[in-house]
């Protein structure tokens, strides 16, 4: 009798073992490429994660400007894998401070954009202070 118990608690610490082991929970059906980017200029910059979804990209990140007088935005052109232009979108500016970023471009074309320019843009004149291109 106290070998069968003995199997017994050792088959179910197997088994416990084995679901401990397992993911918590299954894989998403579809997952999206990401890229990174940053684009520095002094001590201000724009930094984070691209999402390339199948008709825009998604844009998360950090923007910092160190003057309250010289506001900085984040300005993101799409393109498609063979550099025709599709869309731009920018985020709000941001003045002496560090701020999250969070905003999508379009890409509507069939498998959206294959390259994205980010953008660190003087809000004051739209100058162009730095930039990076990304390609999918």
């Amino acid at each position: 009798m106290r070998t069968k118990a003995i199997a017994t608690l050792g088959a179910a610490s197997l088994t416990a073992g084995l679901l401990f082991a397992l993911p918590a929970t299954p894989a998403a059906a579809s997952t999206y490429p990401t890229s990174y980017f940053n684009v520095p200029y002094g001590q201000t910059y724009t930094t984070g994660t691209i999402t390339w979804y199948n008709r825009a990209v998604g844009i998360e990140g950090e923007q910092k400007s160190v003057s309250s007088t010289s506001c900085r935005r984040t300005l993101v052109d799409t393109f498609t894998a063979n550099g025709v232009y599709l869309d731009t979108r920018s985020s709000s500016p941001v003045c002496g401070q560090s701020a999250k970023i969070s905003f999508s471009v379009p890409a509507d074309v069939a498998g959206g954009a294959g390259r994205v320019n980010v953008y660190l843009v003087w809000e004051e004149t739209q100058e162009v202070l730095a930039g990076q291109s990304v390609v999918k």
